[in-house]
């Protein structure tokens, strides 16, 4: 275990030449198309499971299954489809990134109290109206939730797929690191994987605070 002197020292010398701010930048890149690509598809699925029965009933049980399946078996799939360029990497991040969503949207509607639709109905609300007005703020908190732990999980899918025969990258440092016998190198890329990792929530906790503002919590009184 490398003293955490040399372990900063190998982070300063990584961000001096540059060459840790090109592999953040692959990472990052890698991680924001496949979130962005995995949060639509399940928010998409999501929406369509929990509003209609029939979807639910004839969609849920196979990507439950699926979801059962580990990231790593994956990635022959994708690399015999896709190739090992980025569009692989790209997609085992997304499959990542998909199932926390679509379970916490798909949950989140299904968890809305019966009461507060009933309600709704007594003031005639539309179909519209009662899904901007009753059902979405209702959701918003737990799709929250959904779309920080798919984040989260995208940045550990973006290990699998770098190590995908990737030559830019965070993951790519710890295989260098590896191969290369320099522990330091192992954990300061584990340690810039931690900071881009809470960056990139922070960032998205920022952006979706205005969704949930009218909530009157706990947090909020303290």
């Amino acid at each position: 275990m490398p003293p955490p002197s040399r372990i900063v020292t190998t982070l300063y010398a990584l961000a001096a030449s540059g060459e840790l701010w090109v592999h953040a930048w692959a990472t990052l890149w890698r991680v924001a198309v496949g979130f962005a690509l995995g949060a639509v598809g399940g928010i998409v699925f999501g929406a369509l499971c929990g509003t209609i029965e029939s979807a639910r009933r004839l969609l849920d049980p196979t990507l439950q299954a699926l979801r059962a399946i580990p990231s790593i078996a994956w990635v022959p799939l994708f690399i015999l489809w896709l190739g090992i360029f980025e569009a692989s990497k790209v997609a085992l991040i997304a499959v990542g990134v998909f199932f926390p969503v679509y379970l916490g949207i798909a949950g989140a509607i299904l968890s809305v109290d019966r009461k507060l639709v009933e309600v709704g109905h007594v003031f005639r609300l539309s179909r519209v109206k009662l899904a901007r007005r009753i059902l979405l703020p209702a959701v918003l908190p737990e799709a929250v939730i959904a779309l920080r732990s798919g984040l989260g999980l995208g940045f550990m899918f973006v290990v699998a797929a770098e190590f995908m025969g990737a030559s830019e990258g965070l993951g790519y440092l710890l295989v260098d690191g590896q191969q290369m016998g320099k522990p330091d190198q192992i954990l300061a890329a584990i340690i810039a994987f931690a900071l881009l990792g809470k960056t990139a929530d922070s960032l998205l906790m920022l952006f979706t605070k205005p969704l949930v503002r009218w909530q009157d919590t706990v947090r909020e009184r303290l």
